[in-house]
């Protein structure tokens, strides 16, 4: 069977849109009779109320339309003017409270995700601020967000009493201001950071909200992982609560997009610059060797990316790991709980204790696709695994679409996983080296979304639920 589907508990995307209270089911007209004579008649006839509620509109608790992430309805109705200006906002048979969101970065890849992610999802705006390092640029954030907004020069006052604020900007930029943008908050105002900078510093929670989601009401300020992380933690968390995890191996295969909107550009630049269909002028011979003495440019990365694959993302460590693979060790215990550079380990113990952190190891990979990180991992559980308890447990998991059906050739890819909040997940497989005790499979996830953006507005909707 194909078992390319979501937990039943989650939309399209696998992600619950946010709601505060459920639709009223309003009671059945008359007028209905002329839609549906045939079930009302029945319905007379036999006296049951199961088929008078088909007659009812089909709106309640677990309804979630569909809505592209592109194309969101505005908040509510009214003039844009006068919707933002509410302090609370009908959803349902009750009211939310409006907030005032901040995102300094707005104008970046990951900052544009949050605009999407927020209109989609409905966040409740009243007030939308965008902030950059110049200001001046103008940005289309579509109807259910204002409109065009203008970019400001950002400056910390600028933000006091704000609710939200997302910031989308370098790790040095947070290392600055982070602190004093919380400081100014109104009260149980939040502050997310996409950076690097603060991941690791003790007292601020790195959250992914399916995972360590009840650290975040105690918080003012928190981090957001590394995306190459909050993509494989989704598949892993759920088998180390169910199986407990001794060794975790990750491969990676990462988009240009992980380094930010430059990195795509120089991406498409460096393929239109090879000129592959003009053999006279081709850095590319017709044996598949490239020309050294047509070279084609690269800044962002550290070698020319078209047409090859470069294992160096980030700078090199003391250990000969680059930082990008030192992040998916520390991260992933930080995000279980555990103290990120505890090396201490289950090696040896088969008691069924989660007590102590998997040991991690990563090769990170940079690849010349777009969008979507891809992860090949192998684990050793602490308890017996097979594939099938494995598929079970990531079938419900949130945020997790189980794509494993190799007889029809539906496993994880960047073509299907890009723009899409949910991971993918196939390949899942008993590993030969660690037997019963041994699992591998196959993840993707689109970086800018559950990899950043839609990890962040998560994070916000739980913050002020």
């Amino acid at each position: 069977a194909d078992r390319s589907r979501s937990s039943s508990s989650t939309s399209r995307r696998g992600v619950p849109r946010m709601r505060s209270g459920s639709h009223r089911r309003r009671p059945c007209s008359p007028v209905l009779a002329v839609v549906k004579p045939v079930t009302l008649v029945v319905a007379l006839l036999l006296g049951s109320a199961e088929a008078l509620t088909t007659l009812r509109a089909p709106v309640g608790v677990g309804f979630r339309p569909t809505v592209h992430r592109h194309a969101a309805a505005p908040l509510s109705t009214g003039p844009a003017a006068s919707r933002r200006s509410r302090k609370k906002q009908r959803r349902g048979s009750s009211f939310v409270e409006m907030k005032q969101v901040g995102i300094v970065g707005a104008t970046g890849a990951v900052g544009k995700e949050l605009l999407g992610c927020l209109a989609t999802r409905e966040f409740p705006v009243s007030k939308l601020a965008l902030f950059g390092s110049k200001g001046g640029q103008t940005v289309e954030v579509g109807a259910a967000l204002g409109g065009t907004l203008e970019v400001a020069k950002f400056d910390v006052e600028a933000l006091r009493g704000f609710d939200v604020v997302f910031l989308a900007a370098s790790g040095d930029f947070a290392k600055q201001n982070a602190e004093a943008i919380a400081a100014v908050l109104a009260e149980g105002g939040v502050v997310i950071d996409n950076s690097s900078a603060l991941r690791l510093k003790p007292g601020v929670p790195l959250v992914v909200p399916e995972v360590n989601g009840d650290l975040i009401k105690t918080a003012k300020l928190i981090a957001n992982p590394n995306c190459t992380t909050a993509i494989a933690i989704m598949v892993l968390a759920p088998l180390f609560f169910e199986f407990g995890l001794k060794k975790v191996l990750v491969s990676t295969y990462q988009a240009a997009s992980g380094a930010g909107a430059a990195g795509m550009a120089e991406l498409k630049t460096g393929v239109a610059a090879l000129n592959v269909n003009d053999e006279t002028s081709s850095a590319i011979r017709e044996d598949g060797c490239f020309d050294a003495d047509k070279p084609f440019p690269n800044e962002v990365f550290a070698h020319p990316l078209p047409f090859n694959v470069i294992p160096h993302i980030d700078v090199f460590q003391d250990n000969l790991y680059t930082k990008e693979e030192m992040k998916v060790t520390w991260e992933t215990k930080k995000i279980l709980g555990f103290d990120p550079f505890d090396e201490s380990s289950a090696e040896g113990e088969d008691n069924g204790s989660t007590a102590h952190p998997p040991k991690v190891s990563c090769t990170a990979v940079r690849i010349p696709t777009l969008r979507a990180h891809a992860e090949a991992i192998v684990v050793e559980t602490e308890r017996p695994v097979t594939p099938e308890k494995a598929r079970a447990v990531l079938e419900a998991a949130p945020g997790v679409k189980v794509t494993d059906d190799p007889e029809h050739k539906a496993y994880p890819m960047p073509l299907t996983a890009t723009g899409a909040y949910d991971v993918e997940v196939g390949r899942i497989r008993s590993n030969l080296v660690f037997g019963d005790h041994g699992l591998e499979f196959f993840v993707c996830g689109d970086q800018l979304l559950r990899g950043a953006a839609l990890n962040a507005v998560l994070i916000a909707e739980k913050a002020i639920a």
